[in-house]
């Protein structure tokens, strides 16, 4: 079997988790199954997993479930190439933001098709539940012509395309050319408010900054029952505001509880995304996984699992990651809670010890 009839049984196999989570049914196979597999092949055909697989002394061939293979470090992706593939059969490649030149994390794709699949099928379920069929969708961001190497905004506008009803670019997409287009976001709204549409309004924290300094005191009525994903941080911005009080002014801008605001996370470096349960009366910041991802807290000098309850940086273990790192470590702090995981923001300072271990070994160094 060759390297890419590999990766395509493995990406059917990935596939098959998001079409069952689709129709309610139970998954095609155990987690760590695929996991095994998906580092077995990683380690034969990613350079630096298997150079920081012979750091660790670990024989692939010995890993039988997903904890017993070592994460890559997210900001491996910004200094070595983190694929099963060459540069010629590469598709895509999603970037990271990044402040400086060269400081860019690279995530290629040979096939975005399951990317694609686990988005809509967990979206659906985290932003759309208890809604049937499509809805006006309202971009607060680019189209992707003008991100095309943007993770975040091609989820979206592969949500756009499958959730969103039919509708022209400019009544979907407001930002453009770094400009808010205030005027037209204005009339989408009334229109909705007319035929009483619910919607849904996707964008990132800091493009919902600028919507509301153009709006100042005044508000957009979105119609009863329509929802906000809120998604995203300040990285490399000048200017920053705390997520509550985003959530609240956000409440108060569109005239809906913020309940209906609900937060997504997710990274350049993944294929999956995590939603908050939205629970009237509990705090938010609360995470839920698809049934084809794990969020394990780390030790950031040891890599290993703490103790329940507490907290930790985010291993992440994602089975649509067929042709990169099923397993990543992230500088994010997270815990353990009843019904998902809370994000309580990123470790400060320099990358964790343990990351920095992992990413010498990766490298070779």
């Amino acid at each position: 079997m060759t390297v890419l009839d590999e990766s395509r049984a493995l990406h059917a196999r990935a596939r098959a988790f998001a079409s069952a989570f689709e129709r309610g049914a139970e998954m095609p196979e155990p987690f760590d199954a695929l996991a095994r597999d998906l580092a077995r092949f990683q380690a034969a055909h990613v350079a630096g997993y298997a150079r920081l697989l012979r750091a660790r002394g670990v024989d692939p061939r010995s890993i039988e479930r997903a904890s017993d293979a070592p994460a890559v470090p997210t900001d491996a992706f910004k200094l070595a190439r983190v694929s099963a593939f060459d540069e010629a059969d590469t598709a895509v490649v999603f970037r990271t933001s990044g402040t400086t030149v060269g400081d860019r994390g690279a995530h290629y794709f040979r096939d975005v098709g399951t990317y694609d699949a686990a988005a809509r099928a967990f979206g659906r379920r985290g932003l759309l539940f208890g809604i049937d069929g499509q809805v006006p969708v309202l971009v607060v961001g680019p189209p992707p012509s003008e991100a095309p190497d943007s993770s975040l905004t091609h989820m979206i506008a592969a949500f756009a395309g499958a959730f969103g009803a039919p509708a022209k670019a400019e009544e979907t997409y407001f930002l453009r050319g770094g400009v808010l287009d205030l005027a037209a976001f204005d009339e989408r709204v009334a229109r909705l408010l007319i035929t009483d549409q619910r919607a849904l309004v996707l964008g990132t924290a800091f493009a919902y900054v600028h919507l509301l300094d153009a709006l100042g005191d005044a508000g957009f009525r979105l119609p009863a029952g329509s929802r906000v994903m809120q998604t995203g941080g300040f990285k490399g911005k000048t200017r920053e505001i705390p997520e509550a009080v985003l959530r609240r002014d956000l409440a108060r801008a569109f005239a809906i509880p913020e309940e209906a605001i609900l937060g997504e996370y997710g990274m350049t470096e993944l294929s999956s995304q995590f939603y908050e349960a939205p629970v009237p009366g509990r705090a938010h910041g609360v995470y839920r996984e698809p049934p084809w991802a794990r969020v394990v807290p780390v030790d950031p000098e040891t890599l290993a699992p703490v103790a329940d309850g507490a907290a930790g940086i985010a291993r992440i273990e994602d089975l649509m990651n067929v042709d990169s790192a099923f397993a990543i470590v992230a500088s994010d702090r997270v815990r353990r809670v009843a019904g998902g995981f809370e994000l309580l923001g990123r470790a400060p300072g320099a990358p964790p010890r343990g990351c920095s271990i992992a990413i010498d070994e990766i490298l070779g160094g």
